[in-house]
């Protein structure tokens, strides 16, 4: 009987451990150095971001500007602006956001880009 037990317990951490189709989303924050309104992103939404239904649709990824562009985003267009939001999918941008002007605005427009994403539920 608990061989039974173990096998299914197996396949569940299988399962879980699994990677799954709704990762290939992320949100890239490209920020730098002293930014005032990136400092004002992760003191109003950074924190919550994880536990959101968004953020588990798109985990929220760091790139800072003054520093080598990672090679994986070869093809994602460099800002200067900061902080600039790019929602990625699959590789591809879906959208950007130039600029945070407050917790309001960012999640009006964050809901409109997670739209656009193909439909798919969030990760639980």
């Amino acid at each position: 009987m608990m061989t039974g037990f173990k096998t299914g317990l197996l396949a569940l951490l299988a399962l879980l451990a699994a990677p799954s189709a709704l990762s290939a989303a992320e949100l890239l924050m490209l920020e730098q150095p002293g930014c005032a309104w990136c400092a004002r992103f992760n003191a109003e939404i950074a924190p919550a971001w994880p536990k959101t239904d968004e953020g588990r649709r798109a985990p929220l990824r760091r790139v800072d500007i003054t520093e080598a562009w990672p090679d994986d985003l070869k093809d994602v267009a460099r800002e200067r602006f900061t902080p600039t939001f790019v929602l990625m999918e699959d590789g591809q941008e879906i959208g950007r956001i130039r600029g945070y002007v407050g917790d309001e605005f960012f999640w009006y427009r964050i809901g409109e880009l997670i739209a656009q994403l193909p439909n798919k539920q969030p990760m639980q």
